[in-house]
């Protein structure tokens, strides 16, 4: 599993989140750095925040089907905007998470996810 967000607290407290739970996790501050690491390891699930600095989440997203139409995605986000929506759905998102986190909400998405993949 890879989570991708530029706030370094969200992306250290997911992954401390789900390693206690068995769960191996790589994680990445941006979009360049999540490309690579998606190429590199090929992780089944990738957890991307929508908003950030150097490059949007939808960018990765467009980018990552250009060559890998496989890999899971939810994206985290904090705003509701539909034309951002609409076209993740169109580049083949599986889900959604809010920020801020709910724990119980955000385990209960990745784990089904994981489920469907093993």
């Amino acid at each position: 599993m890879l989570i991708v967000d530029d706030e370094s607290d969200v992306r250290e407290f997911a992954r401390s989140f789900f390693r206690k739970r068995g769960i191996e996790v790589l994680t990445a501050s941006g979009g360049l750095q999540a490309l690579d690491l998606i190429g590199k390891e090929n992780p089944d699930l990738v957890l991307l925040d929508i908003r950030m600095e150097e490059m949007t989440g939808i960018e990765v997203l467009r980018r990552l089907r250009q060559s890998n139409a496989k890999t899971k995605i939810i994206m985290v986000t904090g705003v509701e905007e539909e034309e951002t929506i609409k076209e993740a759905n169109t580049l083949g998102v599986v889900s959604y998470i809010h920020k801020p986190l709910i724990l119980e909400e955000l385990e209960k998405i990745v784990l089904a996810q994981l489920k469907q993949i093993s």
